[in-house]
């Protein structure tokens, strides 16, 4: 009987969710205020530290397990999930919303500021499903280059 593959909460569920937290923080940026946007960057990170401290406590008691090895599964998850949860994507729809805001002013400078931001805030919000899968992909790419080779591990296929 083939062995069912173990559901990783942190990839497979809806608090995967919880890793694009600050993403929504950006798209909402222009109209709410800046302690809420530092929030869902909280919020990312404290997914991104669980999602960590999850992977290495399953590498320390995987049998034969190192110290090393457990040191380079939380490298590995940390420094992924931070690049593609947080960092890169967090920074796209900063920039797609600021440009998208600027771009407004400029072209339709006659709608109504509050408009232009809801118009912006949905643009970052609707970006957000088409972004995720290209950065993850990158950031594999980068990591599989980088990292990982410096790390001993090998190519990941998620």
């Amino acid at each position: 009987m083939a062995q069912e593959k173990e559901v990783d909460i942190y990839r497979d569920t809806p608090i995967r969710l919880l890793g694009y937290a600050n993403e929504v923080g950006e798209a909402f940026r222009a109209l709410t205020p800046l302690w809420f946007v530092r929030s869902t960057y909280g919020v990312a990170s404290a997914y991104v530290v669980a999602d960590t401290y999850d992977k290495a406590t399953k590498m320390s008691k995987q049998p034969g397990s190192t110290k090393r090895a457990v040191t380079h599964a939380a490298v590995d998850t940390l420094v992924w999930q931070a690049l593609a949860s947080v960092i890169v994507p967090g920074f796209t729809i900063n920039r797609v919303c600021a440009a998208s805001l600027f771009t407004l002013a400029r072209v339709a400078s006659k709608v109504p500021l509050t408009t232009r931001k809801w118009l912006t805030t949905a643009l970052g919000l609707g970006c957000i499903p088409f972004i995720v899968h290209p950065i993850d992909t990158g950031v594999h790419y980068a990591m599989d280059k980088s990292v990982r080779k410096f790390l001993d591990l090998e190519p990941k296929e998620e």
